[in-house]
């Protein structure tokens, strides 16, 4: 005679789940806008850099080093800005070819 717990143990294993992914209307979307945020972040990241970068260029040249040193500030900013954005979009890639494996 079998226990009536192990029977139903043996039932849960054997039972398949997988994730509904069209369960949610516009997940595929989803992707497209989040990539078109961190595109438009990276963009504004990088004219950040170059806008920077001038500014401490022209104002060490010119003498000015208060105005220096916070371009400079604002460079490196713009710098952890741009490689924050970038891991994100690998990040995303990565999470959305995981997602599609489960």
């Amino acid at each position: 005679m079998e226990n009536r717990y192990v029977k139903d143990v043996r039932l849960r294993l054997d039972t398949s789940v997988f994730p509904d992914f069209e369960g949610v209307r516009g997940s595929g979307d989803l992707a497209a806008v989040v990539g078109a945020l961190l595109t438009i972040g990276l963009v504004v990241a990088v004219l950040m850099l170059v806008i920077s970068a001038v500014t401490w260029a022209l104002s060490a040249a010119a003498g000015n080093y208060q105005v220096a040193s916070r371009a400079r500030v604002g460079a490196w900013v713009s710098i952890g800005a741009a490689a924050l954005t970038g891991a994100g979009v690998a990040w995303m890639n990565f999470l959305i070819d995981l997602g599609t494996t489960l």
